[in-house]
């Protein structure tokens, strides 16, 4: 990640939630693309060395997009997105879930509401992402799952992918 640019990752444990604020590079129609097109999605989100696979995506408000991260021996490690709400370049709100090959959710891990807003600062683009979680339990498991780190390393992806679409 270059120095200059904003990652904050804020956990309120009152409220359940997890607010990440990243500044990206570029302009926000390109960031907006690089979350919403499956075919930009599977070149950054999961963090290194695992790469993403998409099953399915339907993005669109009442879609979902079905999904793998994938450890370079194979190991696979599904997730769902449904997504709830859309304002093209500037918001959505989805639930993200971990599941299996089918799409259905596995009730022993947490699932989570995520509420992502672009926005233009200066030269770069912010995304503040809000993801709620149900219960300080599951705030705490994902967290002890190394959510953190994973999604530095994965956002660190997205610069490198945002330089060559620039």
């Amino acid at each position: 990640m270059k120095a200059e640019l904003q990652f904050d990752f804020l956990v309120n444990k009152e409220k359940n939630t997890i607010t990440i604020k990243r500044a990206f590079a570029a302009k926000r129609q390109l960031v907006w693309d690089c979350y919403t097109k499956s075919e930009l999605l599977d070149r950054w989100f999961a963090p290194k060395p695992l790469i993403t696979k998409t099953s399915f995506m339907d993005f669109r408000e009442g879609g979902h997009w079905l999904y793998a991260m994938v450890e370079p021996g194979g190991q696979e490690y599904w997730g769902r997105m449904d997504y709830q709400t859309i304002r093209p370049i500037d918001h959505y709100t989805s639930l993200d879930g971990f599941c299996d090959n089918t799409g259905a959710l596995n009730p022993a891990l947490p699932r989570s509401q995520w509420s992502v807003t672009f926005s233009d600062a200066e030269t770069h683009t912010l995304v503040e992402t809000v993801v709620s979680y149900a219960s300080a339990e599951a705030l705490q498991q994902v967290i002890q799952m190394g959510l953190k780190e994973g999604l530095a390393s994965t956002l660190e992806r997205l610069d490198e992918l945002l330089l060559t679409l620039n």
